[in-house]
């Protein structure tokens, strides 16, 4: 039977935690009274990890893959997300501070006809200044910048429409901007606070680095947002900044040469719009440069630069 549900586990030597969350995670889903499938995606553990899963695979809409080595939580949630075959995708962590309870309350507000429905973790579990604070700092910038508001990007508990999640490309540590970048898609979004609870075993895999590959991040996804179908805007206008800016020190330095008796050469501003003139120039053929690219880029694709959100009598 097609599964409706497909939860995808991210697990990184997680061994101690498995037995008992696996127990919850069934449990929670199996209660939905849908089909599901739980597809457990090793991500080059060294703890025997894989041996967990592998026992859990023997049971019927458990899978599980297993990758050649540690390529991060995103190319494992890509591979799971590729595999899975739900018409939805729960996706969560494998160390036991997502609650599996509270997937039916989130599939729920999904089945209402949300897109996209984030955990937030309102009363986090971890240690506050090197991983709450960071991370509403995190938080704080990317709703600013993309426009999405929520609370909680870095939870991981979080029900995506398949159709929509398959169509992202993942790479990077991009997972934590899904969000995001489905708002660009026009996707609709909301957030429900979730349980999060204590690790009782192992180690957390993040630390207080993570908030400056966020930032950096965040530059790519802003940039994919507003100007991967028009890049000129972004290049042009900065262009277009920099020679206004070049223009008025220029018109300051002419001024105080004839009205002031200044020269030009007594006068570093005059140098600076030089400078600011040229970088303005090296901008505009970035654009047009990166206008080429992004043309050949859909034309070899066949990738229109738009998302049909629904078709009525189209084949």
């Amino acid at each position: 039977m097609t599964p409706l549900i497909s939860a995808v586990i991210p697990v990184f030597n997680e061994k101690e935690n498995l037995p008992v969350f696996k127990t919850e995670l069934s449990a929670a889903l199996a209660g939905m009274k849908v089909p599901y499938e739980v597809i457990w995606v090793d991500d080059g553990s060294s703890d025997g990890s894989f041996a967990e899963l592998a026992k859990f695979s023997a049971e019927p809409g458990q899978r599980a893959l297993r990758l050649s080595k540690n390529y991060g939580q995103t190319a494992a949630l890509a591979a799971g997300i590729a595999a899975a075959r739900g018409e939805w995708i729960v996706t969560l962590d494998a160390d036991g501070q997502n609650d599996p309870e509270d997937i039916p309350r989130l599939f729920a507000a999904a089945a209402a006809g949300i897109d996209v429905v984030s955990g937030w973790r309102s009363s986090r579990r971890d240690a506050f200044f090197s991983r709450i604070l960071p991370s509403r700092a995190a938080n704080f910038i990317i709703s600013a910048v993309t426009g999405v508001r929520l609370h909680d990007f870095g939870c991981t508990l979080k029900v995506y429409r398949a159709s929509l999640l398959k169509e992202v490309d993942l790479y990077g540590e991009m997972h934590r901007f899904l969000p995001a970048i489905l708002g660009y898609a026009g996707a609709s979004i909301t957030e429900l606070a979730v349980n999060h609870r204590p690790r009782t075993s192992g180690k957390s895999k993040y630390g207080l680095a993570r908030t400056f590959k966020v930032v950096l991040d965040l530059f790519t996804v802003k940039f994919m947002g507003d100007f991967i179908t028009k890049p000129i805007y972004l290049f042009g206008g900065l262009s277009l900044a920099l020679l206004a800016g070049s223009g008025l020190m220029a018109a300051w330095t002419l001024y105080n040469k004839f009205f002031n008796g200044i020269f030009v050469k007594d006068q570093p501003l005059f140098l600076v719009a030089i400078f600011f003139a040229l970088v303005a120039v090296q901008f505009a053929f970035m654009g047009l440069i990166a206008e080429v690219l992004i043309r050949t880029y859909h034309s070899a694709n066949r990738k229109p630069p738009y998302a049909v959100a629904e078709k009525i009598n189209c084949s």
